[in-house]
């Protein structure tokens, strides 16, 4: 019975202050069909496919729309992985346990409606082991993990854009209507 009436309240809440999924306003920003190209970096080419496909399943998961070939496509996201940085964080007897990685990415969208650029560094801190097969697997985990977080940060971004587009459409049928 509680979990009925706070499912009850949690839904009239949710509802009743207006809230709209990101989906919603990121349409303020761009067209349903995506082209995505991904500009493939000469030291970490095996990092251009995974990049590829993250952006391809967040324009289907988020944004709601369609990946089409560059002809086709209303929009266009152009994506380009400029390479990573590691920093030592802590040392013990002498060799590297845990390190930083910065990861680099510039996105740019374009749309009928104009362009939208964004360049971020994501940072991910992991730990090193003893075997070299191993800590070569943990450095790919830590990149597409930053890498992760540099598309999340993107569409959060394009989302935020399209909230501030939507506010102004709403101020502009104010005026309107007086």
């Amino acid at each position: 019975m509680k979990k009925v009436l706070l499912f009850t309240i949690l839904a009239f809440v949710v509802t009743a202050c207006g809230y709209k999924p990101s989906s919603h306003y990121i349409k303020q920003v761009f067209e349903d069909t995506v082209y995505v190209e991904v500009e493939v970096d000469r030291v970490e080419p095996e990092n251009a496919p995974f990049v590829k496909d993250e952006m391809n399943r967040l324009v289907y998961t988020r944004f709601k729309g369609s990946i089409v070939p560059k002809e086709q496509a209303g929009s266009q996201i152009l994506i380009s992985y400029s390479g990573s940085r590691f920093r030592p964080l802590a040392y013990e007897n002498g060799y590297v346990t845990r390190y930083r990685a910065d990861i680099r990415v510039k996105f740019e969208m374009r749309t009928k409606r104009g362009k939208l650029k964004k360049s971020i560094t994501s940072r991910v801190e992991s730990d090193i082991e003893a075997s070299s097969l191993t800590s070569s697997k943990l450095r790919t985990e830590a990149i597409r993990s930053g890498l992760e977080k540099a598309l999340d940060e993107f569409v959060a971004y394009v989302s935020a854009k399209g909230t501030t587009k939507a506010k102004k459409k709403k101020k502009k049928k104010i005026k309107v209507e007086k």
